[in-house]
């Protein structure tokens, strides 16, 4: 053996391994006509799956279109949707059909069938490449069908099932050479070295693949226009009124409603027989007491079969009246806070308008107000309420102005207590002051100052005193057992009105 490797070879054994090289290689490209008959019956398979698609396809836009004329509000943004995909399909679809039909060319030249069904030179080996990649054309192929792939993920948001699915059969991925074991570009594994018969079903399945999932997406898209609604197994017709609580000389409003139906398809709305616009039934109230009405929904159903719904409700009419008390008095005095309650049956606190002349009032909570007036003769409280967006009168009431009632006149030291007699130090008096009030039972709130009063003793001169503090010094003076007259005691109340309180006596201890 070792004798054989230095034996040099002649030019005939050179000759006759490298025509043994050849021929194997000739051997190993050549692909057996069972095999490319076996395409053109698969390509042939899948082009009458497509014909059934688009017939199926076709059905679904008309199905479509239909509904949108019934509903075109529901259905208007999902048929627009898919549309869009059947644009976006038709054009990668078309692209496809080109791509068959340039490769075909290249190789049956003149002979090549415009419809790409027919192939005369199914074995060749360099068509493909030569259009695909050495033209280019793989790559913009590639980048039509990543465009089209990630429409599909848009319409399918929110479904990451779908999304899936079709990343798998419209992947561009590179993938592994089979004998290398190397990662090549998705053009390179489609394209080079390929039989035209075998790039040509290739192609076909992409065309299928296309026709498929858009019949599923549009079908999707489809079930979307019922997606939001509500699914019942009851319903009801429900009359719903602004108030069941309506005055004399108004108009009771309620609207008539079917529950949980749908907001884009209007039914047909009959009270009493007639039938009422937007279902707004409207009734003038003449006559005081219970009013009774009755009446029917009418919606046409899914199958063209008109159902109905019938209702029945109620309101009461009354006078318009409104409640107003002087929650403290029968009265209204002059100069202080009166607290008056205001009520109207029927309507809310908040709704309720008050009009005071010459006074003012602050509303302290729901249905209170406090009036104060320095008016004098009668207070007037007007109410009105707002019914409908509107402002009706619903009464008012008239109370008699009157001066505060006279105070007493107290003694009272630092910590407040209140004397108007009895035994007193002169360290106490000095540290009193006058002061005027209705006492610990007091009816009427109300503050009083001291504007000025005299201070008498036996053998003493008169002591005129302007203000609300004794004088000391006159204090100082008295001896123990002397009694002190604090005399013509005025006060001015928030009336504005000044009041003479009389005599206080004090005996000095």
């Amino acid at each position: 053996m070792s004798g054989a490797k230095n034996c040099p070879e002649t030019p005939r054994q050179k000759m006759i391994g490298m025509m043994y090289l050849v021929l194997t290689a000739m051997l190993a490209l050549n692909v057996s006509s069972d095999i490319l008959n076996g395409f053109t019956l698969v390509d042939n398979s899948l082009h009458t799956s497509i014909e059934s698609a688009e017939l199926r396809n076709s059905a679904l836009y008309t199905d479509f279109n239909d509904l949108f004329k019934k509903n075109p509000t529901k259905v208007g943004e999902w048929l627009t949707k898919a549309n869009g995909i059947k644009k976006e399909s038709d054009e990668l679809y078309n692209y496809l059909e080109k791509f068959k039909v340039e490769i075909i060319k290249i190789a049956d030249k003149e002979e090549a069938d415009p419809n790409a069904r027919t192939i005369k030179g199914r074995d060749n080996l360099d068509a493909a490449g030569i259009y695909a990649i050495n033209g280019g054309n793989g790559k913009i192929l590639k980048s039509k069908i990543d465009a089209y792939r990630n429409a599909i993920f848009k319409a399918y948001d929110g479904n990451p099932t779908k999304q899936e699915l079709y990343k798998k059969i419209f992947s561009t991925d590179p993938v592994p050479n089979s004998k290398t074991n190397e990662m090549q570009p998705w053009e390179t594994s489609m394209f080079e070295l390929m039989p035209v018969s075998a790039v040509v079903t290739m192609l076909t399945k992409y065309q299928n693949d296309i026709r498929a999932a858009e019949a599923e997406l549009v079908q999707y898209l489809k079930s979307q226009t019922d997606a939001a609604d509500f699914r019942v197994n009851k319903i009801e017709a429900l009359v719903i009124p602004e108030s069941r609580f309506v005055f004399t000389g108004d108009k009771y409003r309620a609207r008539i409603v079917l529950s949980a139906v749908d907001s884009t398809i209007t039914p047909e709305y009959y009270v009493g027989g007639s039938r009422i616009n937007k279902g707004m039934y409207e009734a003038s109230a003449t006559s005081i007491g219970l009013k009774n009405f009755a009446g029917e929904i009418r919606m046409m159903g899914n199958d063209g079969n008109t159902r109905t719904y019938k209702f029945k409700s109620d309101y009461m009419v009354s006078q318009p009246s409104a409640t107003i008390s002087n929650s403290d008095l029968n009265v209204v005095y002059r100069g202080i806070v009166n607290n008056f309650s205001v009520s109207v049956p029927g309507i809310a606190p908040e709704n309720i308008i008050l009009s005071v002349p010459n006074a003012k009032f602050v509303q302290k909570g729901p249905g209170r107000y406090e009036i104060t007036t320095m008016s004098e003769g009668e207070l007037t409280v007007s109410v009105s309420a707002k019914i409908d967006k509107t402002v009706k009168e619903m009464g008012s009431g008239k109370f008699r102005i009157k001066r505060l009632p006279k105070p007493t006149a107290y003694l009272a030291d630092k910590s407040g207590n209140q004397k108007n007699s009895g035994v007193m130090s002169p360290d106490e008096l000095k540290e009193c002051i006058l002061v005027a009030s209705y006492g610990k039972d007091e009816l009427v709130k109300a503050n009083f100052q001291i504007v000025s009063f005299t201070m008498l003793a036996d053998g003493y001169p008169v002591k005129n005193i302007e203000g609300t503090r004794l004088d000391a010094a006159f204090i100082s003076r008295l001896t123990k057992g002397k009694t002190l007259i604090i005399s013509n005691i005025v006060a001015r109340g928030p009336d504005g009105y000044n009041q003479n309180l009389g005599v206080l006596i004090v005996k000095l201890g």
